[in-house]
């Protein structure tokens, strides 16, 4: 009966390893799957890819309402200025960021990722202002961390990146660094 016994534990045993490494290479190939299928959030080099753009767009769209140009040429032309800001504030960020970052925006660039972080049911691109700074102030209030910490990066890679040229500074009433 002893015997009986330890065989079939041995054999439980067994079969809950070859299910674990199964499990685990399952993992593997459907997380690599996924990865493959979603478009990149940076391309190399550091540099946004068109889906991060997207994000980025439509967060500083969103965050940077009231302080950006109303004039739409004006407009346009400082939300360009911000998305080469992001890219250069990119590029300074160490590799391991850029990897997080880059899953991040790629994650939201995909509409399971959109609807499931941001809680946006419109792409990115076509959502309203009004749509986009709720779905944001979602994140910022979500009693998920991964929510709240994905809301962070957007909101202080827009705002910074938008505020690091010279010529938003008197919306700030920031005049500038002291002459030494």
């Amino acid at each position: 009966m002893r015997q009986a016994h330890a065989k079939l534990r041995a054999m439980q045993r067994r079969t809950l390893l070859k299910l674990g490494l199964t499990s685990a290479a399952a993992l593997v190939v459907a997380g690599g799957a996924v990865s493959w299928l979603l478009p990149p959030g940076l391309q190399a080099g550091g540099r946004l890819s068109l889906a991060g753009r997207e994000v980025f767009l439509a967060v500083g769209r969103a965050v940077l309402d009231k302080s950006l140009p109303q004039e739409e040429v004006s407009r346009q032309r400082a939300l360009d200025g911000l998305l080469n800001r992001i890219d250069t504030l990119v590029q300074a960020l160490p590799p391991h960021a850029q990897a997080e970052l880059s899953q991040l925006l790629s994650l939201l660039a995909s509409a399971a990722g959109r609807h499931a972080l941001a809680n946006l049911s419109h792409p990115w691109p076509q959502a309203s202002i009004a749509e986009l700074q709720q779905a944001l102030q979602d994140m910022r209030l979500s009693a998920l961390a991964l929510r709240q910490q994905a809301y962070g990066a957007l909101h202080d890679i827009a705002t910074s990146a938008y505020f690091s040229d010279s010529e938003t500074w008197p919306l700030l009433g920031y005049p500038g660094p002291l002459k030494i």
